[in-house]
């Protein structure tokens, strides 16, 4: 019977450990505090679903061929443990995107009959899960001759909106740092690289308006989500979501990474820990997530295709919006892992209808309620 070790018991991760410890008869939480590991398993009592202090060399004393680790620790250590399962022959998974590093061990993977999965959480993940989808249908329409649009954004942020429009679960310096590397997308046909805090703009879901910008390089996902060779690419983003008003309140940490100091590093962990302070989830304070990809087919200027997925999730205390959907969507990854329905191989979040259909599932099971319109 084959062992799945969790390691790492933060904020996005307790639901999912709750759900597989509920679920499994072999599965051991790893974690530096011993006693959030424990706390996280505290709902059942099995003789062989533990709670253990991290220790990556015992983690790897421990485990079996074919054994799943599955990492949520920072995505820097992720090549570490993923080339560790590799010498121990075990599955390895992780909600972080695609370290080019890791997907250069495929072959080797595919050698040892593993699996190493990754991009399966909220965002990247559920929004994968809503793109193959929307794809799948706009291929139904039979024409040569298609101008397609595609925006997917992506945010959480404070149920009860702050004065500050934001609230952070960890430190602040890694969402600031972000905001200063380059986002690569399409408009009007051509790709396009930015500095996201100066490419914000005005986005509204719903009948509610929101602000967002451009996330990271989008283009390699034209060909990740199948995109027919023949459709003409106008548009295509991948972006981060937040509040109305957002812009006004971040505006002194723009200057901040506008002005370029010599002391840029240290200006930001300062301001890191001042926003900790003053912006910090409160417990049981609800949050909310926001999810919406949208996809559009025109053929000479008229609009033969407009359809999109959206969820709107809130959460609190251990069960956050943002733990629930990136944790229970990794979890229902390890059922398709032990039920053998993934193939070998390093890859991202499936994209086959009959797994997407079981994440669905599970979600839904989750009271998480995903809602698809056609305009």
């Amino acid at each position: 019977m084959k062992h799945v070790h969790w390691i790492g018991t933060g904020l996005s991760s307790i639901p999912g450990i709750r759900r597989l410890a509920k679920n499994l008869e072999n599965f051991t939480v790893w974690n530096r505090t011993l006693e959030k590991a424990e706390n996280s398993i505290n709902h059942v009592d099995k003789d062989n679903v533990k709670a253990k202090k991290f220790d990556l060399d015992l983690i790897f004393k421990e485990v079996k061929p074919g054994d799943i680790i599955i990492s949520q620790l920072p995505a820097t250590r992720h090549l570490e443990i993923a080339k560790l399962c590799l010498v121990n022959k075990c599955h390895f998974v992780s909600s972080s995107y695609l370290n080019p590093e890791i997907y250069a061990l495929d072959s080797e993977v595919k050698k040892q009959n593993l699996v190493f999965i990754n991009e399966i959480g909220l965002d990247p993940g559920i929004d994968h899960f809503f793109s193959h989808l929307l794809v799948q249908d706009l291929k139904k329409i039979s024409s040569n001759n298609i101008k397609v649009v595609y925006e997917s954004y992506c945010g959480g942020f404070p149920a009860i909106p702050n004065d500050f429009r934001y609230k952070f679960s960890w430190s602040p310096a890694g969402v600031i740092k972000a905001l200063n590397n380059d986002a690569k997308f399409i408009t009007n046909g051509k790709i396009k690289t930015v500095t996201p805090y100066k490419s914000i703009s005005s986005y509204s879901i719903n009948n509610e308006n929101f602000e967002a910008y451009p996330n990271r390089d989008s283009t390699p996902y034209v060909k990740e989500y199948n995109f027919d060779q023949n459709w003409k690419v106008n548009e295509f983003v991948r972006g981060t979501l937040r509040l109305d008003g957002w812009k006004e309140a971040w505006k002194g940490i723009f200057s901040m990474l506008e002005n370029k100091t010599q002391t840029i590093e240290d200006d930001i962990n300062n301001k890191s820990e001042e926003l900790l302070k003053e912006n910090k989830y409160l417990p049981h304070e609800e949050d909310r997530v926001v999810l919406s990809v949208k996809l559009k087919g025109f053929e000479k200027d008229n609009k033969i295709f407009d359809s999109s997925y959206f969820l709107d999730e809130k959460g609190y205390g251990e069960n956050t919006a943002m733990g629930k959907l990136v944790s229970i969507t990794l979890s229902a990854a390890i059922d398709l892992m032990l039920d053998e329905k993934i193939s070998f191989g390093v890859k991202t979040a499936p994209h086959d209808n009959k797994n997407i259909m079981y994440f669905f599932k599970i979600l839904k099971k989750n009271n998480i309620n995903i809602q698809h319109k056609n305009e």
